[in-house]
């Protein structure tokens, strides 16, 4: 893949949720909502402050995220559905 995100954007693949409920019923794909789950593919440089001082991420590739409902935009690249945001639309990472 030849993308690298910008500034404090992280590129993002989804995590499919459960196919079943706790109580065994099967949720078809109708019902189900997209996943706010997701693994960082990518992450760009960081922020920048006024001073032109480079701000870290805290997350990196490889991490597990949970992100809000209507966070990030959705984007194809080779073939595969990913989502860019920045990484303040990032609630928190995963154990």
């Amino acid at each position: 893949m030849a993308f690298t995100p910008l500034h404090d954007r992280v590129l993002v693949r989804r995590v499919e949720g459960e196919e079943k409920t706790k109580g065994g019923l099967i949720i078809p794909d109708s019902a189900k909502e997209k996943p706010s789950e997701g693994e960082i593919v990518s992450v760009g440089e960081g922020a920048r402050k006024d001073n032109g001082e480079l701000i870290e991420m805290a997350v990196k590739a490889g991490d597990r995220i949970l992100f809000g409902k209507w966070s990030g935009t959705e984007i194809t690249i080779d073939g595969e559905e990913l989502l860019i945001m920045k990484e303040s639309d990032i609630l928190g990472k995963l154990a």
